[in-house]
């Protein structure tokens, strides 16, 4: 199932822990024996963690949970939103290879059309003005068919493109691209296509925020992540993860 990972892992000296089940893949890679490119894979997840101190629900065996550590060098902690870029970004860019076309929903859920295929949580360390070391905890649903009635607008690899794929090969791509992306370092490129792939951009779309529902359009983001959607009357406003939410079923 993971194969095709695990002899890429092997021959590339990448320590990868394949777990039968954990509470999440985050705390097992919280470990300070875990460096650099280390990787915790899960096959089950009892406490599998989403944004928004959401669960993060995932059939055994079928899809992809896992969390990679990073310790990037002189990356300012100022810059913690351009990783998320690059992360996000990464799994965009190996589902396309895969026939999946996807996009970003602010600031990093993965969209294939207007369904949910894949949820980032990173947790960052930071020291002084650097960024020290991050847990990037990714939930990609891969050969996943049905699913719990209760989540809103789930989807797959498998439904997406009406056949299953290597779980191993995804994950080997997924890992290559992301430490590519990293080691470039981001950049304007990186905010570019960030920009490109906004789910919803230039859309008019529902929102609320401090309580107060209004219909807005996404013309980007800042340079430390946060939203920037314009309103009636032609102000834009900014807006900081948690401070807004994207109203289900909205035109």
């Amino acid at each position: 199932m993971l194969q095709d990972f695990l002899d890429f892992a092997r021959l590339n000296a990448i320590s990868a822990t394949v777990l039968e089940l954990t509470g999440s893949t985050n705390d097992a890679a919280s470990d300070p024996a875990c460096r650099h490119g280390d990787i915790v894979v899960a096959l089950e997840q009892s406490c599998g963690r989403g944004q928004r101190g959401n669960s993060w629900s995932s059939e055994r065996g079928r899809n992809l949970t896992f969390s990679i550590v990073l310790e990037p060098e002189n990356f300012a902690a100022e810059r913690q939103f351009m990783l998320s870029k690059i992360v996000a970004l990464s799994i965009v860019e190996v589902l396309a290879k895969f026939g999946v076309e996807a996009r970003i929903k602010w600031p990093n859920d993965i969209y294939a059309g207007s369904r949910k295929i894949a949820g980032v949580l990173i947790e960052n360390s930071v020291c002084g003005a650097q960024l020290t070391r991050s847990i990037v905890g990714i939930g990609l649903n891969v050969n996943q068919t049905a699913f719990d009635p209760a989540l809103p607008n789930p989807t797959s690899v498998a439904l997406e493109t009406g056949r299953e794929a290597d779980l191993g090969h995804l994950l080997k791509e997924l890992y290559i691209t992301l430490m590519s992306m990293l080691r470039r370092g981001g950049g304007r490129s990186v905010d570019r296509l960030y920009l490109e792939k906004l789910y919803l951009r230039g859309v008019p779309h529902r929102f609320t925020a401090s309580g107060r529902s209004f219909e807005g359009v996404i013309r980007g983001v800042g340079d430390y992540g946060e939203l920037l959607v314009e309103q009636e009357g032609g102000a834009t406003d900014s807006y900081l993860f948690k401070e807004i939410e994207f109203e289900r079923g909205a035109p």
